[in-house]
């Protein structure tokens, strides 16, 4: 039995107004199975033009780039039929929201090792390869978080958090054991534009700096004057908001 021919080399192009990034990019490229340079651009605009001559499999993409910036070129890649799969590779790790919304493969924060572009390469075939698969109405909810730790992205699916707090401009995600040992991440995101976008079926804000997942409320606590809480299945107490109680009680059926 003959061995199945390799895949097809990824036809990638590179988008980025830092020279010295074009070039390490191409050489890490060049060091990686099944991946092949076709073109390289220095801003957003050049690199649209570039992807309808060459229509790449992949773009690794700069997120700030000046007058078309990499969120505006994969705005306008999503408008298209059969669009490059996207890889943000970028300095700035506070985009990071806005880019899984734009359906991006993964977004690499430079300075890049080859290792971590590997693997954001890696998931390039997998995800692709599930495209015919995907329903044709897709949830408007966040099923996924990628936050900032060490070095890298983590990827964090929604089921898997189980406390947001505020802090400022940002939010602090409490994760299960499960997905990353009781750890904690913060984002830089409010609290108020998050809650937007989680499912109202598996979140309710209780506080103006806290949201709960549903499924980690036990119970619920009068304390008199009015003051409720609810209890978690960890043992926590949380105090309820008054603008919120209403609704935690309605999810109570109270």
């Amino acid at each position: 039995m003959t061995d199945p021919a390799p895949a097809p080399a990824l036809r990638t192009l590179i988008v980025d107004d830092e020279p010295l990034a074009v070039e390490r990019l191409q050489v890490i490229c060049a060091r990686l199975d099944g991946v092949q340079v076709v073109g390289t651009a220095g801003d957003g605009q050049a690199g649209l033009r570039l992807i309808e001559a060459l229509s790449p499999d992949l773009v690794l993409l700069d997120m700030t780039m000046p007058l078309t910036d990499g969120l505006t070129v994969a705005r306008k890649l999503g408008t298209q039929d059969n669009p490059p799969a996207v890889i943000f590779v970028t300095a700035h790790d506070e985009f990071a929201v806005e880019a899984f919304d734009l359906e991006a493969i993964d977004y690499v924060l430079k300075p890049v090792s080859p290792d971590r572009l590997q693997r954001a390469i890696q998931r390039v075939g997998s995800r692709r390869g599930k495209v015919k698969d995907r329903p044709a109405q897709e949830s408007q909810w966040l099923t996924e978080f990628w936050v900032p730790h060490r070095s890298e992205l983590v990827r964090i699916g929604a089921t898997y958090v189980e406390r947001i707090d505020a802090e400022r401009d940002y939010v602090r995600l409490h994760v299960s054991a499960q997905a990353g040992g009781g750890q904690n991440f913060l984002l830089l995101q409010t609290i108020t534009s998050l809650e937007e976008r989680l499912d109202p079926e598996q979140f309710i804000r209780i506080h103006r700096s806290c949201i709960l997942r549903r499924d980690r409320i036990t119970g619920l606590r009068h304390e008199g004057l009015g003051v409720w809480s609810v209890e978690t299945a960890d043992g926590q107490v949380l105090r309820i908001g008054r603008t919120y109680l209403p609704n935690v009680k309605k999810m109570a059926g109270r």
